[in-house]
């Protein structure tokens, strides 16, 4: 009798508590939602003609479907890397293609009593036809044209503004190209503070950094070599045998190669500190900086370099996908 009323109490106490408490359907468990699949920054670095080996490396990405999450361009890399994210790349390697000495030539607006060889006015002309009006804060995403401050040295990052502003004061090769003064700054080739802008990447927190590096090949260039100072100097203009005037070089050469010589062992030094995550190294040693003809060679030296790197680059943005 007891056991019987002890049932009876629970199965009321039981009918009690489920009034009390509303149905809940019952819902299928929802998948957690797939993971973006982790962009890449890259870091366009300077070298001038051999820069056109960039737009090689973009296309092979592109085909590859890796995603590009930023870009930041020093001197030629800002060139194509702003004109890339303005959708104009296609253009910028028509152009490329297309050159010839003597169409290079007719580009070339010798100035007297400025701060460079060139105006570059004709250069800037041609830009406008495709980037006029276009501002950076307009791309859909973040791009940054290096550049260096003449007065001061400092390096400045051109983030917000004109597209083709940014883009003229990164390349404005000193004693070249006259500097671009803008918000009063005169302003020259960022690839004497930053050549492969790496840290750029980094201060805008990257988690995928893949640098390009155009100078990695010319090896040799950090070799120190005893030598016995000749008893009677001799300049270029005395040189006699057709051994020395084979190695005499102009005005413009002597420039190009030795800032050619400083961007290498800044790239070195800074890039020791600030690696990327992965570097692209194309084979450009034989292209001359001033060589802008042969951007066939080098845009496909470029692709074929992307492309070797395509499974390090995957399986990178596998690691961050765990």
């Amino acid at each position: 009798m007891l056991n019987w009323s002890l049932k009876r109490d629970n199965a009321n106490q039981l009918q009690a508590d489920k009034a009390l408490t509303p149905d809940i359907p019952s819902t299928p468990l929802i998948p957690e939602p797939k993971r973006p699949e982790p962009r890449i920054a890259l870091a366009l670095g300077g070298g001038a003609a051999r820069g056109w080996a960039h737009i090689g490396v973009l296309r092979a990405l592109d085909e590859e479907g890796i995603k590009i999450g930023m870009v930041a361009g020093t001197s030629i890399g800002a060139l194509v890397g702003g004109c890339y994210l303005a959708g104009k790349l296609d253009e910028l390697e028509s152009f490329a293609r297309s050159l010839t000495m003597r169409r290079i030539a007719a580009f070339l607006d010798f100035t007297i009593g400025g701060g460079g060889l060139l105006g570059g006015l004709r250069l800037t002309k041609r830009m406008q036809e495709h980037l006029e009006g276009l501002s950076i804060d307009d791309l859909d995403r973040p791009f940054v044209a290096v550049a260096t401050e003449l007065k001061t040295g400092h390096e400045v990052w051109m983030h917000s503004g004109s597209l083709i502003t940014g883009i003229r004061a990164s390349y404005a090769l000193p004693g070249i190209f006259e500097p671009i003064i803008c918000n009063g700054r005169a302003l020259v080739d960022g690839a004497l503070v930053n050549p492969v802008p790496v840290s750029v990447c980094r201060a805008y927190e990257q988690q995928l950094v893949v640098a390009v590096n155009l100078h990695y090949d010319l090896y040799g260039r950090s070799a120190v070599i005893k030598h016995t100072a000749a008893h009677q100097p001799v300049t270029y203009r005395d040189t006699q045998t057709p051994a020395d005037k084979e190695q005499r070089h102009g005005v413009t050469s002597v420039m190009v190669e030795a800032f050619n010589i400083i961007q290498d062992r800044i790239s070195r030094a800074r890039l020791a500190g600030d690696p990327p995550d992965l570097s692209l190294q194309p084979r450009l040693a034989d292209i001359g900086l001033s060589e802008f003809h042969r951007a066939g060679e080098a845009i496909d030296r470029g692709y074929q370099e992307a492309k070797a790197k395509i499974g390090e680059i995957k399986r990178m943005q596998d690691v961050l996908l765990r």
